[in-house]
């Protein structure tokens, strides 16, 4: 950073200039030990800030950024090196630049007396609530290492599952935008013509010719408005579900809709399955494994239900039990929590059953895409045939009458 000073000499003579430091302190121990007694000192904040400019460009993290940061500690601590000079290490190899200054952060935290969870809490865009408690837990019971390597391989599979979902998507999209501009190109530019064409002419047209006139007539009359009114709801509907009833409303919304409701509860029970027996292998006890359950819950009406769970559990019900009354948790995961329970390996049949739901989440995505893309395709041939339709109909009616 670059300082503004105004100070005075030995000679008692006022002097102006620049000085570079990282900080307020360091500039005023570089002024002083030049000789200056410093009576104004102020940094010199350009209108554009170049730094802070790149830094807001690059300031999303990759999760596969954190995925590596986190083998790459695990390796360096398990080899021996110390928190301090792993992290040391760490940071020159970073090519995100948030994320080095987030590790440059974290060392100066931790020389400074920090545990390395604490000092990884400080920045919880880059890491979450579960991770640093996870950090927390191994740091107590000595085994950061193993604990790294399983918030690595817990990340990988959740950013896994996210991009199978993006991909999945990517042909609906594009067949819906598709479909939106055919139409729009069909309605705007082509059928305007060819309407004014058949009118002037006199003829009377046949009955489909007419539907399509009136709804061409009134898109153009009145779509505007729609436009208008369509951008309402959406902005109303999205300002709701930011409301705590809203939001619970729509999670239960999009639980309930076909085919793709249930996609979403095997994806968010296998969350929860899988933080389940990242805890329960790291130490945690299990009313703490279940409160971080409930923050991690993506869906409202999911996280209600193991707020239940966990209450029914403090009340010495166990886990399994609040469960079972619950329809939202399958039977599956019903039978593993007990079995898990009653064993004391809960973090294998948690797994199991993550494991279990992350197939068939992806089996059942994959059928809907298959779904989707037939339907789409047979929408828009539909759509364009049916406007060819009206208007070849619409010229041998106009070629009938010039015959007859």
């Amino acid at each position: 950073m670059d300082f503004q000073y105004i100070a005075y000499t030995g000679e008692r003579k006022i002097i102006k200039g620049k000085v570079s430091a990282s900080s307020e302190e360091t500039a005023l121990e570089l002024l002083n030990y030049g000789g200056y007694k410093v009576l104004n000192l102020k940094e010199i904040v350009p209108f554009v800030n170049l730094e802070k400019l790149s830094l807001a460009l690059t300031a999303n993290i990759n999760p596969h950024e954190i995925i590596m940061f986190s083998r790459q500690l695990a390796l360096l601590v398990g080899s021996g090196t110390d928190v301090v000079s792993a992290l040391e290490l760490l940071e020159g190899q970073i090519a995100n630049r948030t994320l080095r200054k987030i590790t440059a952060e974290v060392v100066n935290d931790v020389r400074g007396g920090l545990k390395l969870s604490q000092a990884l809490e400080k920045h919880p865009k880059a890491f979450s609530p579960l991770y640093c408690r996870t950090v927390a837990v191994s740091e107590e019971t000595g085994n950061l290492e193993v604990s790294l390597r399983h918030m690595a391989g817990y990340i990988e599979k959740q950013a896994t599952t996210v991009k199978k979902i993006k991909s999945a998507m990517i042909y609906p999209i594009i067949a819906l935008v598709l479909a939106i501009a055919v139409v729009a190109i069909l309605v705007v530019f082509v059928l305007p013509p060819f309407m004014g064409l058949y009118s002037s002419m006199g003829v009377e047209l046949p009955a489909i010719t007419r539907f399509l006139l009136a709804v061409v007539d009134f898109l153009t009359n009145y779509g505007l408005y729609i436009l208008i009114g369509i951008a309402a709801l959406i902005v109303v509907g999205f300002v709701y579900t930011k409301t705590p009833v809203g939001a619970y409303q729509w999670d239960k919304f999009k639980i309930k809709s076909p085919q793709f409701g249930r996609i979403i509860i095997l994806s968010e029970l296998s969350r929860c399955s899988r933080i389940m027996a990242l805890m329960f292998r790291a130490g945690v006890s299990l009313p703490e494994i279940m409160t971080l359950v409930i923050k991690n819950a993506g869906n409202k009406v999911l996280a209600r239900a193991l707020t239940q769970v966990r209450e029914d559990m403090l009340g010495g019900q166990g886990l399994s039990q609040p469960m079972s009354r619950n329809p939202i948790f399958p039977p599956l995961m019903v039978q593993m929590a007990g079995v898990g329970e009653g064993t004391g390996n809960l973090d294998s049949t948690m797994d199991t059953v993550a494991d279990s739901y992350e197939m068939e989440a992806d089996d059942r995505t994959s059928t809907f895409v298959a779904l989707i893309q037939p339907a789409m395709t047979i929408f828009i041939g539909a759509l364009v045939g049916f406007i060819a339709l009206t208007l070849i109909s619409t010229m041998y009616s106009i070629i009938g009458s010039v015959g007859g």
